[in-house]
């Protein structure tokens, strides 16, 4: 009797692991921590910005930076000064 519930409880336990288990031990030791969302003062290259002058919508990367605002072109720039 004794021998039937741990063979039963030794096959649950091995479904367990094999199925519902989503991490096994080593793999979330060895895995790097997900870098945290980039914040205001450090957008990510690919971030879209609207021009303080016009509205347009231009790649961060490819905006002109001035005074904290974002500008499209020199001329968006000139306008606002």
């Amino acid at each position: 009797m004794i021998l039937k519930f741990l063979i039963i409880a030794a096959v649950i336990s091995v479904v367990y692991i094999m199925f519902f288990k989503t991490k096994p031990a080593t793999q979330a030791r060895t895995k790097k921590p997900k870098k945290a969302k980039a914040d205001a003062t450090n957008p990510e290259i690919n971030d879209m910005t609207e021009c303080a002058s016009c509205g347009v919508y231009v790649e961060v990367k490819e905006a002109i930076l001035s005074n904290g605002k974002y500008y499209c072109s020199r001329e968006c720039l000139k306008e606002a000064k």
